[in-house]
């Protein structure tokens, strides 16, 4: 059974955005997207949201191709494109770049997904996020906390019907004062 992980920046009082969908206090530094991006490089099977996929479909396929793209730019573009990734959505019509579209039930795709055999996966995007973690699928989450409060937004937790008990796996401190930290779901 393959492994489900989500991870994302997140604000100290627990929002992946600030209101408007603002992400402007979540700029990595140099390790820290260095670490992005190698965990883009060992993801077997990356699961989007629709808003998510808008958001990196718009930059990463051509960054690598914007004139003065670093080399850790160009680095995470060629990983992105070529990572396997699948996109929840009934209102996409088209994707690209090593996508497929996913349009039916997302618990029961991603309990599919899981079943398959291949590398770990990945999700991202709250909404999509969210019924995983009430059906019980996500095995693992890695919040990476920047020191910032926002106020409000979208939050990286779900409201939840019943408590999931975490094991803390690892923890690490970036520059800026990022925290990250890995909890396993304990079952």
């Amino acid at each position: 059974m393959r492994k489900l992980t989500f991870g994302m920046n997140l604000s100290l009082d627990g929002y992946i955005a600030a209101p408007g969908d603002d992400i402007g206090w979540s700029v990595p530094s140099d390790e820290l997207f260095q670490w992005w991006s190698d965990r883009v490089g060992a993801t077997g099977l990356a699961l989007y949201g629709r808003k998510l996929w808008e958001t990196m479909s718009s930059y990463w396929p051509t960054a690598d191709q914007r004139p003065g793209a670093t080399p850790a730019e160009t680095e995470f573009s060629h990983r992105w494109r070529d990572m396997p990734k699948a996109v929840f959505s009934s209102t996409v019509s088209t994707v690209d770049w090593n996508t497929r579209l996913v349009t039916g039930d997302a618990v029961t795709e991603i309990t599919r997904f899981k079943a398959e055999d291949g590398g770990p996966m990945d999700i991202g995007g709250a909404t999509l996020a969210a019924a995983a973690m009430r059906a019980g699928l996500i095995d693992e989450y890695v919040l990476v906390t920047a020191p910032v409060l926002v106020g409000g937004g979208t939050p990286f937790f779900a409201a939840l019907d019943n408590w999931v008990n975490l094991t803390l796996v690892e923890t690490r401190t970036f520059p800026d004062g990022v925290v990250l930290t890995r909890y396993e779901t304990r079952r």
